[in-house]
């Protein structure tokens, strides 16, 4: 049975109806999607079991279009399909995708069986780089790139979509839960008039939220500033490595990744920053590395000098040296990870983490054994832009610390359910250090981690125990 875009599709929220959707006079020329985390869900090469049995996928099975993705285009295609009629508000937009998977013949099969193979006029699906299928497609269509809306789920950093083709003068969407809401589309098509009145400037990315955000040249080109215009974001110092000069600002709403800043980049270099100061910062790109960093970082409050108060994870005896306090154990290099700062989700499909409310301290044992992803970690992680190098050091301990041993205290946050959907969102990957598919149902938060003052060693067990550890190996300010 073939599966198409026409059938109803399930909920989303919120959603738009037919007239909103159309009540624009200002259209693009061509609209192009990705596919991948775009229009349809999950990743295709994560799919590795059918490769294995060369299998092909089943639409509607292995592969579902996001409900949105599926809405807009039964809307678009109940509109009146004569090019003459004034009624008709696509009769002169055209529709296409490029899209860079390498399971081109499984993409081609399944825009076939979703029944969208006679909907998209251009259909550019080879692996390689995305401007050439832009280039591809102006020769083709005869379409100027100003005229044209490009929706992605990948933004910026080395596999990055968005920046480089809006860089073309392409206005660029970028949503990284793919199309699961109506509204992205809606905003977008608004963005497109308002971005076509004023001159389509080149390097214009409309964010999932509905901001947009603009790419300022600097010097001529090959790199630049980029930001949210007249508008600076705020955060909190998560992380801090003095004797490498870096940290990272936890900011945003959850979703968000940590931003990188160099102590180069303090407003006021002879500032002293510590773990939770309040900061203020810009966002630019490195124009080397591909990567986002925090520019121009203002402190605006410190972090109290108080003990944070005390949860119900630890217990301590004034007249010993002594501290009893709930214990978990990780294998690497996923413990690594997570003390290192990188990881800030644990995903699992059991209820560990469940009985313990936010803000729960626990210490983070390292496992005898390593977990047997094949490595699939580093694909998620140069996703995010980390460089080979960056990885190996995130995936190490630092001297001192080893299998066996307890290295780490973590204060968890929430513990959530997940969806597959929701779990194959690159941002959520990126937290969890592991494909959606590879992941856990329950999602534990990670609100702040800190390695021991030195490795204790302790035998480890399944589940959450506990162990008497010495109070003078933590970290100052966790009791």
């Amino acid at each position: 049975m073939t599966a198409t875009a026409d059938a109803t599709p399930k909920t989303s929220a919120p959603t738009s109806n037919s007239s909103s959707i159309s009540s624009s006079r200002t259209r693009p020329s061509l609209i192009v999607f990705d596919l991948d985390n775009t229009l349809w869900t999950p990743e295709l090469y994560q799919l590795r079991k059918l490769q294995r049995n060369k299998k092909n996928p089943i639409a509607g099975k292995d592969v579902t279009l996001f409900p949105a993705a599926a809405s807009i285009i039964q809307k678009i295609r109940s509109s009146p399909r004569n090019d003459d009629d004034d009624d008709n508000p696509w009769s002169n937009t055209r529709f296409a995708v490029a899209s860079r998977t390498k399971s081109v013949d499984w993409a081609t099969d399944l825009l076939v069986q979703f029944g969208l193979d006679d909907f998209f006029h251009y259909k550019e699906i080879f692996p390689g780089d995305k401007k050439t299928h832009f280039r591809n497609l102006r020769e083709k269509s005869g379409v100027e790139y100003s005229e044209m809306l490009f929706f992605d789920d990948s933004r910026d950093g080395r596999f990055g979509n968005c920046v480089p083709v809006s860089e073309l003068g392409v206005l660029s969407v970028h949503c990284p839960g793919g199309l699961h809401c109506e509204t992205i589309w809606t905003r977008a098509l608004e963005c497109f008039g308002e971005w076509s009145g004023d001159g389509s400037p080149a390097g214009t990315v409309v964010e999932w939220e509905g901001s947009v955000t603009t790419t300022m040249m600097l010097g001529g080109g090959g790199g630049g500033e980029e930001r949210k215009v007249g508008e600076r974001f705020e955060g909190i110092v998560k992380t801090v490595k003095r004797d490498k000069r870096f940290g990272f600002i936890s900011y945003g709403d959850g979703r968000t990744r940590d931003m990188f800043f160099h102590f180069s980049s303090l407003s006021n270099v002879n500032d002293d920053i510590n773990r939770g100061d309040k900061v203020s910062f810009n966002i630019v790109n490195d124009p080397q590395k591909r990567k986002d960093a925090a520019s121009d970082v203002k402190i605006l409050s410190r972090a109290t000098s108080s003990p944070p108060p005390r949860s119900d994870d630890t217990k301590t005896d004034k007249n010993t040296n002594t501290v009893n306090m709930r214990v978990f154990s990780m294998n690497l290099p996923f413990a690594a990870l997570l003390a290192n700062g990188y990881k800030t989700l644990e995903t699992r499909n059991g209820t560990m983490f469940t009985p313990y409310p936010e803000g729960t301290k626990m210490l983070l044992h390292v496992g005898q054994r390593r977990y047997p992803d094949g490595d699939r970690h580093i694909d998620v992680m140069r996703g995010g832009g980390l460089s080979d190098e960056d990885i190996a050091a995130l995936k190490r301990l630092p001297p001192g610390f080893s299998k066996g041993m307890a290295v780490a205290i973590v204060e968890i946050g929430k513990t959530f359910d997940t969806t597959l959907e929701e779990r194959c969102v690159g941002d959520f990957e990126r937290r969890v250090a592991a494909f959606g598919a590879d992941s856990g149902r329950r999602a534990t938060e990670i609100k702040r981690v800190e390695y021991l003052k030195r490795g204790v060693k302790v035998s480890g067990r399944g589940g959450v125990f506990k162990v008497d550890i010495e109070k003078d190996v933590l970290p100052d300010g966790w009791l």
